[in-house]
């Protein structure tokens, strides 16, 4: 399916909801929006903008959730961030931690190996959240850190996991996806982000050569859970000069031997 036959729908919102849950719904999606900046923050109109959603609506949902610690405002700035309780609610999945430190020492090994640098990224709905980076390369404007959430069809990783699903689902989600990216960035990469996705799915895995970001090649396997869906995905990162197309095999060899390993220890763990 061509990403220019997606319709519009709105950016913070993931499915058509019942009046019933539309309420729990927006205060969802306005964590989620939030934990897209958490060094950084929102300004509060800008949020409301970047939500659809009236000024008025965003700041009595944000009350609430300040209140209730799962949002915290910054003094200096008066912008909002996420809050601690975010952080105690995830102690209540201690595999998923257990799970994160195994891999930390995976991706780590992978990057020095392939002298590139390592993501894992763990599939959030229908967005990637950056969980694990190591290694270092000189690149121009590759801005993923710990905690970046963007749509997965953004990344050779989110593209991979995309290849994993059936087609109604992948639907749905590049629906979700093209809203969000004509809502931040406008029309101006949906061609570059369709030729990654037509590349990848001829090549069987995530290849980007530099289409969405000049000169940052990547790469993305899938990594499944103990249920056999593709929860994450890990990502190889680098140049054309490190990565050339001529190397496109042992690529994807190397990054489906790691990702089993990765898998190995999601099945340790119960992830």
């Amino acid at each position: 399916m061509s990403l220019d036959e997606i319709t519009h729908v709105d950016a913070c919102g993931d499915t058509l909801c019942k009046t019933g849950t539309q309420s729990l719904t927006r205060g969802i999606d306005l964590m989620k929006m939030i934990a897209t900046r958490p060094q950084f923050g929102w300004r509060l109109s800008d949020l409301a903008a970047a939500c659809n959603q009236p000024r008025a609506t965003v700041h009595r949902m944000l009350t609430c959730l300040v209140e209730q610690r799962l949002v915290s405002q910054r003094d200096g700035d008066r912008h909002y961030l996420p809050g601690p309780l975010m952080f105690e609610l995830g102690l209540a999945l201690p595999e998923y931690a257990g799970f994160q430190q195994a891999a930390h020492t995976l991706v780590k090994s992978f990057a020095r190996r392939m002298a590139g640098i390592a993501l894992f990224q763990l599939r959030s709905g229908n967005d990637y959240v950056c969980s694990l980076r190591a290694g270092s390369v000189s690149l121009t404007g590759l801005m993923v850190t710990v905690g970046t959430r963007r749509p997965l069809f953004t990344s050779a990783g989110g593209v991979a996991i995309l290849q994993t699903l059936p087609d109604e689902e992948v639907r749905q989600i590049l629906l979700h996806n093209v809203a969000h990216e004509i809502e931040r960035h406008g029309t101006g990469r949906l061609a570059a982000l369709q030729k990654m996705r037509e590349r990848s799915n001829r090549h069987g895995f995530g290849v980007n050569f530099g289409d969405v970001v000049k000169g940052s090649y990547a790469f993305g396997a899938p990594v499944r859970d103990s249920a056999g869906k593709a929860f994450g995905a890990l990502l190889l990162i680098g140049t054309e000069e490190l990565y050339p197309p001529d190397r496109l095999e042992e690529l994807r060899g190397e990054l489906m031997a790691q990702a089993a390993l990765l898998e190995e220890e999601a099945r340790r763990f119960g992830v």
